[in-house]
């Protein structure tokens, strides 16, 4: 199977991002507000409870969507990828859990989410590191 392009993978995760957002907006339009009114900045004075919830619907979104609707999310859909196992057949329940746990413990981390994302630049198999641990390739659909 021909492996996604990155270019690809970039447009698609910001459209889904933009769809997270979306999604997590009802959730959270207090803090932004709150934020926005004192000029501070969202890390400072977003509650930690509000980021919880969007990283908890991030996590559903990715891991069902992935799980259950042919390795895709949106985004995927949208510009023609898909995520497989390493072997080409579809990603477990599992396994897509495990990739998205990884990916977001590294977003959480300082700066470990550039590395995750930026390791497809180098990857002959243009995997990040949370597909490497699930053992997933992003391919074409």
């Amino acid at each position: 199977m021909p492996l996604g392009g990155r270019w690809r993978r970039l447009f698609a995760g910001i459209l889904d991002g933009i769809i997270i957002g979306i999604l997590a907006l009802p959730f959270t339009w207090q803090t932004w507000g709150f934020v926005w009114t004192l000029g501070g900045s969202a890390w400072s004075k977003a509650s930690i409870g509000q980021a919880y919830i969007i990283a908890l619907i991030a996590f559903l979104y990715y891991w069902l969507l992935h799980a259950y609707w042919n390795g895709q999310t949106i985004g995927k859909k949208v510009f023609g990828l898909r995520v497989v196992s390493e072997t080409g057949t579809r990603a477990g329940v599992g396994q897509v859990a495990i990739r998205q746990g990884v990916m977001a413990v590294l977003s959480w981390l300082c700066c470990l989410w550039i590395i995750d994302l930026g390791w497809i630049l180098f990857d002959p198999r243009k995997q990040a590191a949370h597909d490497k641990a699930a053992r997933t390739l992003v391919v074409d659909s």
